[in-house]
Order: C-alpha cells, then sequence, then structure tokens
C-alpha cells in the first residue's frame, strides 16, 4: 500500500528529481566539455600526467573501458533505454543518495549516447572519445566513470537496504556517509 502523499513528502520527491536532473545534466556537461577539449588539443600528442596517468585521445566503439567494439548499434539502444528508465523512475525517488546515484549514472550514460549519436562514423554508430589512460587500466572518459561511480554509490545503498522512496530524514535534508556505510546507528 503506498504512502499518502503530504505536502512534506511531494516536496521531497520534488527535490530529489531536481538533484537527480542537477547530477545528470553536471555530469554531461562535463562529460562533453573534457571530450571537446580532448578533441581539440590531444590529436596525436599524449600527455603524462602524474603516476602512470596521461592524456592519450582514441576513439571508443565499445562500451566503457573499452569493452564490446563490435556491438555500438547495441550499445546505443542500451543508453537509450538506461536513460528513458531513470527519467521515467524518477517520479519515484525521495532519497537524495539515490537520486544523486540514478543521476551520475544517466548523466555518463548520455554523455557517451551523446558521442554515439552526433560523431563519425555515422549516427547510433559514432565512437565514443576516451582520453585518460592508466598504464594498468584501459583507456576511459569522465562518463565511464561518472557511470562506475553512480553503480558504486548504487550498490552501496542497496546493500544497506536504503529503498529509492525511503522517507526524508527527520535530521534535514542532507545525506550522510552514515546513511550509505551505516556508521550512524552503530550497526
Amino acid at each position: 500500500m503506498n504512502a499518502p502523499h503530504t505536502p512534506a513528502s511531494v516536496g521531497a520527491t520534488q527535490r530529489r528529481r531536481w538533484w537527480l536532473a542537477g547530477a545528470a545534466l553536471l555530469a554531461l556537461a562535463i562529460d562533453v566539455a573534457s571530450k571537446s577539449a580532448a578533441a581539440a588539443w590531444l590529436p596525436g600528442r599524449p600527455v603524462e600526467l602524474l603516476g602512470g596517468l596521461h592524456l592519450r585521445l582514441t576513439r571508443n566503439p565499445g562500451a566503457a573501458f573499452s569493452i564490446g567494439t563490435d556491438f555500438t548499434p547495441v550499445f546505443t539502444i542500451v543508453a537509450v533505454a538506461v536513460i528513458a528508465g531513470i527519467v521515467w523512475y524518477a517520479r519515484n525517488v525521495t532519497h537524495r543518495g539515490w537520486a544523486a546515484a540514478l543521476g551520475l549514472i544517466a548523466g555518463g550514460a548520455a554523455g557517451n549516447l551523446v558521442d554515439r549519436l552526433f560523431r563519425a562514423p555515422s549516427v547510433g554508430h559514432g565512437h565514443v572519445v576516451d582520453f585518460l589512460y592508466l598504464d594498468w587500466w584501459p583507456t576511459f572518459n569522465l562518463a565511464d566513470s561518472f557511470l562506475i561511480c553512480g553503480v558504486a554509490v548504487a550498490v552501496l545503498l542497496s546493500m544497506r537496504n536504503v529503498p529509492i522512496t525511503a522517507a526524508p530524514s527527520t535530521e534535514g535534508d542532507a545525506v550522510h556517509l552514515a546513511d550509505i556505510t551505516g556508521g550512524r546507528d552503530g550497526r
């Protein structure tokens, strides 16, 4: 049975939608800007930063971390489905941690979707711009990082049995690390 919609719960849900949208749009903007900068400044010029981190431009037809390079159209469809699912489910999110996690996932998926739709070789088959390289890891981009961080937060919230539609905290409108890790109530 669903809880009644009080003005406070409606307001909390609307705030979480804004958190989700804000996280998604911020992740998307940062990703698109970073890829544009990499495409403009890095062709043919890898740059070593620190401790094995390099900037090295590559075009990736696959998924995150260059997985599945022969399935570009499938990843395009999956990204659209993920974003649509998050947009549809956003109306139920009342927990800020879940809003942030889903926003990061949507923003990361949207960042790579923009490349697949608008970059060469063709619409729906575009190659994603990757430019971050660690000596021990495949080349990736910020969208990949946002996706992984969003999934990690979602897994932590799930492990803590934090429901997506959890009631807002009576301690205010803040998410504490203890809410995710279980430290506040001593468990």
